[in-house]
């Protein structure tokens, strides 16, 4: 029996439920096992979830008290909304006069489709006065009727006013009614995009708290005494109770728990990664570090719901090839598995004798233009997965590896067929592939300004091998395939980090409205379980919409990540110099810390004139922060607020757009403290110190300074 803790990640699909085992001090992978998702199982998916974690216990050699940490991804949230399955709403309006109107408006949700041919399930009362009981009490009776199990309330300036929601919130609570109250969801204005995410958050509440409560109920039998997390959207975790309260924060979380494997265990600062299974692939970005999230779409318009910026293209591992006029057209978006077929290259070369060329449709309005094989074992298709192994690019050991052999031999009659050889013909198929994903990739990278001189590609998923390789190869951009791709998200529900975000609408907000942000942000992460020690926040300050947002995330546990490497002086001045681009003569270290080693080096060019790029690299080796013309001063914390407030003032902007603050970034310990977002000199001054509260007074500070543009 081991006495190494671990933290355990549970991705519960549509068809498995992946489960691992991460050593809580390493992060080294000890364990992974699939079962299929219960769905249909008394218990629901919480069964699937027990059973994985059983498995996975024996596996690894582990007691249930060896638990540091639990986390579970889930699709419920996203097939109920795809599906159609959800629960009829009953929207109480408050207001009188114009306020009235404005609620009155939102009966209308109930036109919006919810799914193809089926409606927003919601019906509506008005509430004058939120202060007459007895009122309240016949607008509850009047939705209940009309078939609501779900509560929203909503009123306009509830966010500055709530007391009128929260008194609907307490008829509904002796109703026993489960209620979302619009303040709840969001404190940002604009009553009909917070009421609309309000209601889709109500919709799916029952079906979310019934799985909770299974899931909480199963774990805490079979003797776990860590708190139980749920992955989030936006690639953090929430507790329990968090996503009792706002279960809509779980849709879209598969795809955010991939990005977060590769942020945590890849290490990604700068890049782009992209997910691929068998018949899609997500596209997400990282930036310095941290994943790229927005507002997206419900109900067909636009909400509060803030989620990875995930982009799918319908290409995967399994894409078949559609040929016409005797060329590669397209490949996908139908896949083998839709086709219900199987990989020619997952075939023995018995099988696949007098392999013929012929074309199908995979489902009957599709059309008859996708290749496959009809040979001596069958018909199978040819994909994608086969073309990569065809060219050797899919690495030994990884799940989609195949016999390169009989890969070139299912590639072979569609080689003859086109009139050339088997690698030209492999390569067209990738290119055909690659060409869609590529399109995306390259759009994403202009629009959120990535460094592409440092843009790292990540392959996740099970077909990984198939898009990430060509994809590197096409581009001249660095790739490479994640380690343990096919678990690459339960891998990052294990790794995830417990994230909140708080947003205020604030004009004018001055110093005192950002810190009471910043704590509000700080304060909900530790209240969900993270250690104060291990909290980081990032403020970001909006002037064009008043925006004050805080993003806060923490560990569960104080990690000291005692690993097996460390990287040396050489190794990481070597790291360094590749990612700049230059010799390594021609890399200096401008300051270090404990924890990390900044290095930079001069460029000069001819449309640009002189520029001094940053690298900070830590003690693993891995490039955490990266600069493309930054200035870098060591200070200590006792006599930092001079010094930053003579490098924030030489390098403040003043023009017909305002004041522009430089972007300030502090490396303190373990820490990189990200204050870009906050263009105001004051405000930002008073953060910088808020991040340096308590620290002994001679601890080095690292500030890296860029001049904003």
């Amino acid at each position: 029996m081991t006495t190494h803790r671990i933290r355990v990640g549970i991705d519960v699909g549509g068809t498995f439920t992946d489960a691992v085992a991460v050593d809580a001090t390493t992060l080294d992978l000890l364990g992974q096992v699939k079962v299929p998702t219960t769905h249909h199982h008394e218990d629901g998916v919480a069964h699937g979830i027990v059973e994985a974690l059983d498995r996975l216990l024996e596996q690894t050699g582990h007691a249930p008290e060896d638990v540091a940490f639990l986390a579970h991804g889930t699709t419920q949230a996203t097939n109920a909304l795809l599906e159609g399955d959800v629960t009829t709403v009953g929207m109480l309006g408050i207001g009188t006069g114009a306020g009235a109107a404005f609620t009155r408006r939102l009966a209308a949700l109930a036109k919006l489709d919810l799914t193809p041919g089926k409606r927003f399930p919601l019906v509506y009362a008005h509430v004058s006065d939120p202060g007459d009981r007895a009122a309240v009490e016949r607008a509850v009776d009047e939705v209940v009727r009309g078939g609501a199990q779900v509560l929203v309330a909503t009123e306009p300036f509830s966010v500055d006013r709530p007391e009128g929601e929260d008194a609907v919130r307490k008829v509904a609570a002796e109703r026993g009614l489960p209620m979302t109250a619009a303040h709840d969801i969001t404190s940002l204005y604009g009553i009909q995009k917070r009421t609309r995410t309000a209601a889709v958050n109500a919709a799916i509440l029952p079906k979310m708290f019934a799985t909770a409560d299974l899931v909480d109920a199963s774990i805490t039998k079979a003797g776990i005494t860590a708190p139980l997390m749920v992955m989030r959207c936006d690639g953090g975790v929430m507790s329990l109770d968090e996503m009792r309260r706002r279960p809509l924060l779980t849709v879209l979380s598969g795809p955010a728990a991939g990005v977060a494997g590769a942020l945590m265990r890849e290490r990604v600062s700068e890049g782009v990664f992209l997910e691929t299974g068998g018949t899609s692939t997500d596209i997400s970005v990282v930036r310095r570090g941290k994943v790229a999230v927005r507002h997206v779409p419900l109900l067909g318009r636009s909400s509060y719901l803030s989620a990875l910026d995930v982009r799918t293209v319908g290409v995967g591992g399994g894409s078949m090839i559609r040929l016409s006029g005797g060329k590669i057209t397209t490949v996908g978006p139908r896949s083998a598995h839709i086709a219900g077929l199987p990989y020619a290259c997952f075939a023995t070369a018995e099988d696949l004798a007098g392999a013929r060329v012929a074309t199908v449709r995979p489902l009957p309005e599709d059309a008859e233009d996708h290749v496959v094989l009809d040979a001596a074992g069958g018909r199978y298709a040819l994909t994608l997965t086969c073309a990569a192994n065809a060219l050797g690019r899919v690495p030994e050991g990884d799940f989609a590896r195949a016999d390169r052999e009989v890969a070139r031999a299912a590639v072979t009659p569609l080689a003859a067929l086109l009139g050339t050889d088997v690698d030209t013909a492999a390569g067209r198929i990738l290119d055909a592939g690659v060409a869609q994903v590529r399109s995306v990739v390259d759009s994403m990278i202009d629009e959120y300004r990535l460094d592409k001189d440092t843009v790292l590609l990540v392959g996740g998923g099970g077909g990984a091998a198939s898009v990430t390789p060509h994809l590197a190869a096409t581009t001249g951009l660095q790739g490479r395939i994640a380690a343990h791709s096919e678990v690459i998200s339960p891998i990052g529900v294990a790794l995830a980090l417990v994230r909140e975000q708080i947003e205020r609408i604030i004009p004018g907000a001055g110093q005192e409205d950002i810190l009471a942000v910043r704590s509000e942000a700080e304060q909900a992460v530790i209240a969900q379980g993270a250690v104060a020690d291990a909290v980081e926040v990032e403020v970001t300050v909006d002037p064009q919409t008043s925006t004050v947002r805080a993003v806060a995330t923490g560990a569960t546990e104080l990690r000291t990540q005692d690993r097996a490497h460390r990287a040396d002086d050489a190794e990481r001045l070597r790291l360094a110099a590749a990612s700049l681009k230059v010799p390594e003569n021609r890399v200096d270290i401008l300051a270090g810390t404990p924890a990390y080693t900044v290095y930079g080096t001069e460029q000069r060019r001819r449309l640009r004139g002189v520029r001094h790029p940053v690298r900070v690299v830590d003690a693993d080796g891995v490039v955490r922060l990266h600069a493309p013309d930054a200035r870098v001063r060591t200070t200590v914390v006792g006599s930092a607020q001079q010094t930053l407030a003579a490098l924030v003032d030489g390098a403040t902007a003043y023009g017909d757009g305002g004041v522009r603050a430089p972007a300030l970034r502090l490396l303190i310990g373990s820490r990189i403290a990200d204050l870009s977002g906050v263009l105001d000199p004051g405000p930002l001054l008073a953060l910088a110190r808020t991040e340096m509260e308590g620290r002994p007074g001679d601890e080095p500070v690292v500030a890296i300074v860029e001049e904003r543009p």
